[in-house]
């Protein structure tokens, strides 16, 4: 997601179509090609005080968003790496991106040690 939650955009009717990394414009900043700057931007960042329920119901209609962005990948390592702290970005919620976070430092704390506890695969 680009915008902050108080920005109103006009929601796109017509779904675009994934284009490969590869045929895109390398020089253009990846989110130009979000399909989140066409939705409205309160999809993707809750209300305050907003219910289980609303918030559950809001998260997967911008997951169904997400799912058709030809730069979800992109977005997702953007909140990842950011991390950004709210929202959906790259299909995940804030909760779903911190479990992938700790994922990623147990794998790498665990490969860390492999390297040190057996020098000689480590040079491999």
């Amino acid at each position: 997601m680009l915008h902050p939650p108080h920005q109103s955009l006009q929601v796109a009717a017509v779904p675009t179509q994934r284009v490969p990394v590869q045929d895109r414009d390398q020089d253009a900043p990846w989110h130009t090609e979000a399909v989140c700057r066409r939705d409205e931007a309160g999809l993707f960042f809750a209300p305050s005080k907003e219910p289980t329920a609303a918030r559950l119901s809001r998260e997967e209609a911008a997951k169904r968003v997400c799912a058709r962005c030809p730069v979800m990948v992109e977005c997702r390592e953007h909140a990842l790496l950011q991390p950004e702290p709210y929202g959906v970005w790259g299909g995940l919620t804030a909760a779903e991106r911190r479990v992938v976070l700790a994922r990623r430092r147990r794998r790498d704390l665990e490969l860390k040690k492999a390297r040190t506890a057996d020098p000689i695969a480590a040079a491999g």
